[in-house]
């Protein structure tokens, strides 16, 4: 026998363990290869939305632009200049905002809000402080709520006005004074 036997019965042969390793190395490649050309699809379908959702919020920021030049002309009929001029510096800011957002790829905004984002580092830590406290403040309103229904307190808008809303057979609902009769 010019090979050993290993207890198992499989042959131990010097180039097993190199092509396992080779086996290895191809899949390992193959996975790397693949983990990329996922990455790329996901970067891909990312910088699309971003370009859509840029140039429909350019669109909607244009037309409201347009609303507030509206608003100025209206002031300026009601001999209202101050206010007429600082609608018309609004309106301005806002079609500039859009006009660079219809324009603008993917690439120049993210690539503008990581310049802005090194350049004011303070205004972005002060920007995630603010949308944690508006979180936190929501989270905390609608949990209560929440318990308030679960044990039979009503909304807080039935309990100000004095109310509670009752199923009727006529047309689903009707507001009935609380303790009233009928």
């Amino acid at each position: 026998m010019s090979q050993a036997q290993t207890p198992t019965g499989v042959a131990n042969e010097p180039g097993t363990a190199e092509q396992v390793k080779g086996k290895a190395a191809e899949v390992a490649g193959q996975a790397q290869d693949k983990a990329q050309e996922t990455a790329l699809q996901v970067k891909d379908q990312l910088r699309t939305q971003v370009d859509e959702r840029s140039t429909q919020a350019g669109d909607r920021l244009s037309s409201t632009a347009g609303d507030i030049r509206s608003v100025g002309q209206q002031l300026r009929v009601q001999d209202k200049e101050g206010p007429a001029k600082i609608a018309d510096q609004a309106a301005e800011r806002a079609e500039r905002l859009a006009s660079y957002l219809r324009e603008s790829d993917s690439d120049r905004i993210m690539s503008d809000i990581e310049g802005a984002a090194r350049s004011r580092p303070w205004a972005v830590v002060a920007g995630g402080i603010a949308l944690g406290f508006v979180a936190a403040r929501f989270l905390k309103a609608s949990s209560s709520d929440r318990y308030r229904t679960s044990i039979g307190m009503g909304s807080p808008r039935e309990r100000r006005i004095g109310q509670r809303v009752e199923s009727s057979p006529g047309n689903g609902f009707s507001q009935n004074p609380v303790g009233s009769m009928g």
